[in-house]
């Protein structure tokens, strides 16, 4: 199997009407509990060697993974080789023990094992799933699982329901020896479209992954996401006193995934804080042509924030998505917006943060569509393979701006934001200034002063709403200036 042979069959796939997967799970499976599906866990000695230094594990289906995967193996030469389902493969927990299924069965995804330290590689770490619908999770050495990345989404945030596409199968590719990278290629099906793609993954520190694919539409579609991120946002810096969104009751000061929304455009990098609390979705959009990258980040770094010992949100990764060069000089990423889709929830177990870069121009069958781009993990920043010449916003903090005389309630006519910047050109500098904006209101004596105990900068400035409201969001923006220079990516919020 070759990434070329995998488009011509996704376009064959896509030019006949759509064929949902059989719901043939046995009775015993379907009928599994979540905890009753955790225990079923693959034999270590039963893993797919894949060269010297990689191996894969296999997921079983029940609970919620009801869909079959086809599994295939491909030789350094030679045909595809299957990978058959047996029981034996797995120990299946004490609510199945002594169960047998049937060798057609099929698996629900895959793992992938490296040998970070290649001078022991029997000591071999998982570093990437794929499992459920078009979703797969990377993490670079010494991170804990975070975001999800996923192959398209479909119709997010319109009024219909959202539609998942699935991988049927996977051809895993056997590396050389010694190999640094392993070669995944998938097929993608569903109701709109079908589509092959292929994942180049070399894990480390950081990881990364080229991605390159053909969409077939099957249908025109309303809302096309490329290159979605999926991620998990319950409480953090912008919570409580963000207008709109409710507080949570948490001994943790802070429970998330991601902290922000980051979009790298020519000549500038735009930051949004995620919100969570307000009483319906929020959607946002942001022009991007050309894009030369967007990622959903985890910036807060420090255990005190979250101080969960056990979910460790300060490992976790962020996710940085970079069109290859031809793609954004004139392919699939060169028109179009980044879409970010924030979800009232109060279940941290729940991804409710959706971003993605929707073209301009909507899909249509007859136009397949050909893109490129890489992932990469990030932890702290600066970081390798993002664009690193401008300071970054740490954290937005809001509150009342009544300090002096405060009244109780405050006033939501006098909200004070304090935004934090650290990165290139802040330490031991001076005259840095800032420059406001608001699309409704008043932004009021904005203030900017070093921070000692980081080597970054503050800015306070109060925002005071119009007398009324307009419909739609209140965009807030500011970024640091020296000289009449702009040194700052752009903070960008919905007061």
């Amino acid at each position: 199997m070759t990434f070329e042979a995998l488009g011509a069959r996704a376009g064959a796939l896509a030019a006949a009407p759509y064929r949902p997967p059989a719901d043939d799970l046995p009775p015993a499976l379907a009928a599994l509990s979540y905890d009753g599906y955790r225990a079923i866990t693959f034999r270590p000695g039963e893993s797919l060697r894949l060269g010297n230094l990689f191996s894969a594990q296999l997921f079983h289906r029940g609970f919620l993974q009801r869909k079959r995967v086809d599994l295939f193996v491909q030789p350094r030469q030679g045909p595809p080789r299957p990978v058959a389902y047996a029981s034996r493969l797995f120990d299946l927990g004490p609510g199945l023990a002594g169960a047998s299924f049937p060798g057609d069965l099929g698996f629900a995804g895959f793992r992938l094992h490296y040998a970070f330290d290649r001078a022991r590689p029997e000591a071999q770490e998982e570093f990437l799933v794929f499992l459920g619908a078009s979703y797969f999770r990377l993490r670079g050495l010494g991170q804990e699982y975070g975001l999800s990345a996923r192959a398209a989404a479909i119709g997010t945030g319109l009024p219909a329901p959202e539609e998942f596409p699935d991988f049927v199968a996977h051809w895993i590719c056997e590396p050389e020896e010694g190999a640094r990278a392993i070669t995944v290629l998938s097929l993608l099906d569903s109701p709109s479209l079908a589509g092959a793609y292929r994942f180049v993954v070399e894990p480390g520190d950081p990881s990364r992954i080229a991605v390159s694919a053909t969409l077939h539409p099957r249908r025109p579609i309303e809302r096309l996401g490329l290159a979605p991120l999926t991620s998990m946002f319950v409480h953090g810096q912008n919570g409580p006193g963000a207008r709109g969104a409710d507080g949570f009751d948490d001994f943790r000061p802070q429970v998330h995934d991601s902290d922000g929304l980051a979009v790298e455009t020519p000549g500038d990098r735009l930051w949004r804080p995620l919100v969570n609390g307000r009483r319906a979705p929020q959607v946002s959009a942001f022009r991007a042509e050309p894009l030369k990258g967007f990622g959903l980040l985890q910036r807060e770094r420090s255990f005190a924030a979250y101080l969960d010992v056990q979910a460790r949100h300060e490992s976790r990764p962020s996710l940085w998505v970079e069109p290859a060069r031809d793609e954004a000089a004139g392919g699939a990423f060169a028109a179009g917006e980044i879409q970010l889709f924030e979800i009232p929830s109060r279940e941290e177990y729940m991804d409710n943060i959706v971003a993605a870069f929707v073209p301009r121009e909507p899909a249509a069958p007859g136009r397949p569509l050909a893109l490129a781009y890489g992932l990469t993990t990030v932890g702290a920043e600066p970081a390798p393979g993002m664009p690193g010449h401008l300071a970054r916003v740490v954290s937005t903090r809001v509150g009342s701006a009544e300090r002096l005389r405060p009244t109780n309630p405050p006033s939501p006519a006098r909200r004070l934001y304090v935004v934090d910047f650290e990165g290139p050109g802040l330490a031991g500098a001076t005259g840095i200034a800032a420059d406001v904006s608001a699309s409704a209101g008043t932004m009021v004596d904005p203030v900017t002063e070093p921070v000692p105990q980081t080597g970054g900068w503050r800015l306070y400035v109060e925002w005071r709403p119009p007398a009324e409201m307009p419909p739609g969001d209140v965009v807030l923006r500011a970024h640091l200036v020296r000289g009449g220079a702009k040194i700052s990516e752009t903070w960008d919020a919905v007061a």
